[in-house]
């Protein structure tokens, strides 16, 4: 029975009745609980009964007074509120209506407790705490447009009874609801009154926001945020960047600051601060920032790519220097490098860097295999340092570049420029690599030492004068925008010829250009010059001083053999990969002599070079001859032989008076073997000095010498193919027939040397077409005049195979084909003013790229099949899209060359 009532009642109402039942009769519980049972069901059955009759009254009373019994009962309270409804007494409904919504919203039940307030609310209007509670029932129930009329009418309330900072919070809670403009700005109005400076901020920041959103101007609203709360760091974002678009980047960036200095700031307000710093030039400030920030997302470029053109442009060229090595870095591990590359070359066409900076990208461009830009690179390289005066290494830099492309456009008026700067036997050995290709340097047939007889191509009509040199040297400075030194250059020039601007219009435009009015005589000390006096230091190379092939006199040897190897194999002949492994191991070691002789023991040497440093003698030839002989006994003896105080070593006094003529200090010799033969030895000789070379270089020069007989051994081969191979007189091209072979000699070479190699076809139209037009003899004419013009114009290590009646093949080697476009711009240049035989129509030339398929556990033969056929596809395929038109077909699979 007392499980029973609870159920009926309720834990509380059963408590309640039963406490109320003992006071009245002091009865025991169970007793007390059983007469409450009886009690209530008696006046239910009562209640109903008066119903059944029409006694609404009554039936009222009874009701009244279980609950006067149970005031818990609210089913009871629920009747009864619907009996007075229905007798017209709204005063009593509204009493048990509001009582009922109370208990049910304490109940948790949102439902019911809406139900019955909307009872409420026809026949009274609820207090307003009431309204309150219901506006936040029907927000957490889902109901948004009754929980917003409902606090749209206690805000109204609140507001006419004066209680403002409740209305505050009602009105918070209806903005958040419906955030309305005008439900928002009445927020920030009443918030600005109460001085709840935190809510205005918040306001306003999200009426500017929608104000955006339309394509309005928000300033006005995110300035009176920033004003109410500035240490919101969202407001403060807001309002910087308002203050940013206004064109007021100070007034920005101190509201900026706000938002990226408080701690955990958001990765956007850090990052538009640094942007501000960029902006207002500042970007050194901005460096710690966005590297952060670039760390998170190192696939992304674009900040990183402001702030170096900004560092470039504010001359902070050794803070942007670290920072693209850094980038590097990081570019290298996502293996992005060559993206990088064409990245940074894109930053400093707009922002010329320095010579510092020039030189990263050299080496950048160079292991990208990126040859176009390497070279550009150089050539600025030389600019920059021909204007400073270090004609040394602008040698260097040209040196570089011819060396990668002999045809560049303007190398001989470079080294023209060069001319009585540099060490004599230098500019020879520049001057060399400008002949035309397949040129040999000129030897001498009894000593071959390319010092003294390489002939100088290049003709001139005089050196340049000072003025020249210096007027150059501001033009480039002006160029790469380091507008100081261009001013130091131009002071010196107007204190050394003064009104020389008078005869040189060049002149006069070069002082218009930098913004100065040069003044002479009594106004000379107060010329007027946009720039502060500025000392000038003399342009003059120091004499007999060194090539700086080093770099700063540093030694890293082992940064350089990929170079100095680099460059050995790519000589067509044995003689040019002796010049070029001594010129560059002699300037790079700062040797005084550096000797290679091929030979074997015993025996005089069958090929000798020798380079000597700027002011050494040439050694006689027979000391050549003997110290080879002597140097390579001792090699195959010992292997490296390393001797520091030459004239009291036992083992040379052979020698004897020819040690006296080469005046030895120190020497060290590597043996050039070929597998377990000895074919020659690689010598460096110090004369100055006495010299101790440590391990490391011992350790790098043998592994020179040892691609130096790879190198010797290659050329030796390709000569002896084309030697076989038949080659068309008129033309200068090797005949199909040789196709095949020199393909399999290639793709040998370049899985000995692990490079890349790829073949392109040359298409120069139809057969049908051609011989129509103008005849087959004009189409054969047509033929060999291109011949020509490729076959000068290819690398000595490239090879031109007439491939059809149309078609040219060419085979680049150490050369991948997405690097080939370099190569077809510099042929359509060539054959740019060629005509279709008896037309006035420019021939077109289609071109097929293939890249081989370098790995060592593929066949050859296999390799060469199958990158014969893809390059035809490529040619199939350029054809398709039109004339004129060339594409690269990469193989789809690695394994594409295995059979």
């Amino acid at each position: 029975m007392a499980h029973d009532l609870r159920v009926y009642l309720g834990p509380q109402a059963f408590k309640v009745a039963a406490t109320n039942a003992y006071n009245r009769t002091g009865a025991h519980f169970p007793s007390l609980i059983a007469d409450l049972m009886a009690d209530i069901s008696k006046r239910l059955d009562k209640a109903e009964k008066y119903l059944q009759k029409g006694k609404v009254d009554s039936a009222l009373e009874e009701y009244l007074s279980i609950l006067d019994v149970d005031p818990g009962n609210d089913k009871v309270r629920h009747t009864a509120a619907d009996l007075f409804l229905q007798t017209n007494r709204n005063a009593e409904a509204a009493a048990l209506l509001s009582e009922l919504f109370d208990r049910e919203l304490a109940l948790g039940d949102n439902t019911r407790a809406g139900v019955t307030y909307k009872k409420l609310a026809r026949i009274a209007p609820p207090k307003l705490g009431q309204t309150l509670r219901f506006a936040q029932a029907a927000e957490r129930s889902g109901y948004r447009k009754e929980a917003i009329e409902a606090y749209t009418a206690v805000v109204t309330g609140f507001l006419q009874e004066g209680r403002e900072n409740e209305a505050l919070s009602a009105m918070r809670r209806m903005a958040a609801l419906d955030p309305d403009p005008r439900n928002l700005k009445r927020l920030g109005d009443l918030a600005s009154k109460l001085n709840d400076r935190e809510t205005a901020a918040e306001v306003m920041l999200k009426l500017g926001v929608a104000e955006e959103g339309e394509g309005r101007s928000a300033f006005t609203l995110f300035e009176r945020a920033y004003q109410q709360d500035p240490g919101n760091p969202n407001t403060a974002f807001q309002f910087g960047k308002a203050l940013f678009d206004k064109g007021e980047v100070e007034r920005a960036l101190q509201v900026f600051e706000t938002a990226a200095s408080v701690q955990n700031s958001l990765p956007e307000h850090r990052k538009a601060y640094a942007l501000a710093l960029l902006a207002a030039h500042r970007p050194k400030e901005a460096v710690a920032i966005l590297w952060q920030l670039y760390l998170k997302t190192p696939a992304r470029l674009d900040e990183m790519g402001v702030l170096l053109g900004e560092l470039l442009k504010q001359q902070n060229y050794k803070e942007a220097l670290e920072l693209a090595r850094k980038i590097d870095t990081q570019q290298q591990r996502l293996g992005t490098r060559k993206e990088f590359a064409a990245f940074l070359r894109d930053i400093t066409e707009s922002h010329p860097p320095d010579a510092d900076f020039l030189v990263y990208l050299s080496e950048l461009f160079n292991a990208t295999n990126r040859e176009h830009d390497y070279c550009d690179a150089l050539i600025q390289l030389f600019q920059l340092r021909y204007a400073a005066g270090d004609f040394n290494r602008a040698a260097d830099a040209l040196d570089r570049a011819t060396d990668a492309d002999p045809y560049l456009e303007g190398s001989e008026r470079r080294l023209e420029l060069l001319r009585g700067k540099i060490d004599s036997n230098r500019y020879r050995n520049i001057a060399s690599r400008l002949q035309k290709a397949g040129a040999e340097p000129a030897m001498d047939d009894q000593k071959d030492e390319p010092r003294e007889d390489l002939k100088v191509l290049v003709e001139t009509e005089g050196e340049p004068t000072l003025l020249e040199d210096l007027m150059l040297q501001a033009e480039i400075f002006m160029q790469y925008s380091m507008r100081a030194k261009a001013m130091e250059r131009l002071e010196r020039i107007q204190k050394l010829f003064p009104h020389e601007e008078k005869k040189s219009e060049k002149l006069r435009q070069l002082y218009v250009s930098a913004g100065i009015v040069p003044q002479y005589g009594k106004a000379s000390s107060e010329s007027k010059v946009a720039s502060p006096a500025l000392t000038v230091e003399s342009i003059s190379a120091p004499a007999g001083s060194a090539p700086a092939f080093g770099g700063e006199g540093a030694v890293d040897s082992f940064a350089r053999i990929t170079e100095i190897t680099r460059n050995i194999y790519r000589q067509s002949n044995v003689k040019g990969v002796l010049f070029a492994a001594v010129n560059d191991i002699g300037r790079h070691w700062g040797a005084s002599r550096c000797v290679a002789g091929l030979c074997n023991p015993g025996k005089p040497p069958s090929a000798a070079l020798e380079y000597c440093a700027p002011g050494v003698k040439q050694s006689d030839v027979m000391a050549i001859v003997r110290l080879i002989g002597v140097l390579q006994g001792l090699a195959v003896q010992r292997g490296s032989v390393v001797i520091e105080d030459v004239p009291k070593a036992p083992e040379l006094q052979p020698l004897g008076e020819h040690l006296k003529a080469l005046d030895l200090k120190s020497v060290l010799a590597c043996p050039l073997t070929d597998g377990d033969q000895q074919v020659g030895v690689l010598i460096l000789e110090q004369t100055d000095t006495r010299k101790s070379w440590p391990s490391a270089d011992v350790v790098v020069l043998k592994t020179i010498a040892d691609q130096m007989v790879l190198a010797v051994n290659n050329a030796k081969l390709r000569n002896l193919m084309k030697t076989l191979a038949v080659t068309d007189e008129q033309s200068g091209l090797l005949k199909r027939s040789s196709y095949i072979d020199v393909m399999m000699t290639e793709v040998k070479r370049s899985l000995q040397q692990n490079v890349p190699m790829t073949v392109m076809l040359l298409n120069f139209g139809k057969v049908s077409v051609l011989s129509r037009e103008g005849g087959e003899g004009a189409l054969e004419t047509l033929m060999q005049n291109l011949g020509q013009s490729i076959v000068a114009n290819i690398r000595q290590t490239d090879i031109a195979i007439r491939y059809d009646r149309t078609t040219i093949a060419l085979i680049l080697g150490d050369t991948k084909d997405t690097n080939s476009s370099f190569v077809i711009d510099k042929f359509r240049k060539v054959i740019a003013g060629v005509k279709v035989p008896g037309t006035e129509n420019q021939i077109s030339m289609t071109v097929g790229i293939a890249g081989a398929v370098i790995q060592k556990e593929y066949d050859p033969v296999d390799i060469v099949t199958e990158v014969i056929n893809r390059a035809e596809q490529a040619l199939d395929v350029a054809h398709s899209k039109g004339p004129n038109s060339s594409h690269a077909l990469a193989a789809i699979y690695e394994s594409a060359a295995i059979a």
